[in-house]
């Protein structure tokens, strides 16, 4: 059996170019998460590695949804040749249990791993410049600016939250957070 595995890293992020690949490969069975892969506790992969079976087939759209680092790259695939199971990895192709096939497998498992903690030192590099700015601060920015909090908060005299919510699109937790912080400001 063709199973399929989609991962990505935040809730924010789409899933779907990944599915559409798997489904086009033909996988029977497609797992996918939302998790970061710095985790070792992926739900759903774990569950699909307990399924895996001789014969069966892995596959995986990119190297970097599969595995944390080189290691576990390199682990995982050990494990799945030793159960006879096939892994494909659809930007690199079937990896094959041979010295050749697995040397290129733990080849690019380094540059994937390499590719990854470029990534987050650029990261880090630009928040540290970022908290540089005066005006720097951690977090989302604020959907609605302070004057429509203010206009929101001013309807609540003579509306009831509700009503103010449909007319501002602001909700009531963000009315009853600003409602409170203007009562502590004053």
């Amino acid at each position: 059996m063709k199973y399929g595995y989609a991962r990505v890293s935040t809730v924010t992020q789409d899933l779907e170019a990944q599915l559409q690949a798997l489904e086009k490969e033909a996988c029977e069975k497609i797992y996918s998460e939302k998790f970061t892969g710095t985790k070792a506790d992926r739900p759903q992969f774990k569950e699909l590695l307990s399924l895996l079976k001789e014969g069966d087939t892995l596959v995986v759209t990119k190297l970097d949804r599969f595995a944390r680092s080189t290691v576990d790259a390199i682990q995982t695939v050990k494990e799945l040749f030793e159960k006879g199971v096939k892994v494909h990895i659809l930007n690199m192709g079937l990896v094959e249990d041979t010295p050749t096939g697995r040397l290129v497998f733990n080849v690019m498992s380094a540059f994937a791993e390499f590719e990854r903690d470029m990534i987050v030192e650029r990261t880090q590099e630009g928040k540290a410049i970022a908290k540089q700015r005066e005006d720097f601060r951690e977090g989302r920015p604020n959907k609605f600016s302070k004057k429509q909090i203010a206009y929101a908060l001013g309807l609540l005299e003579t509306h009831s939250y509700k009503e103010v919510e449909n007319m501002t699109g602001i909700s009531k937790s963000t009315l009853i957070r600003a409602k409170k912080k203007q009562g502590a400001a004053k």
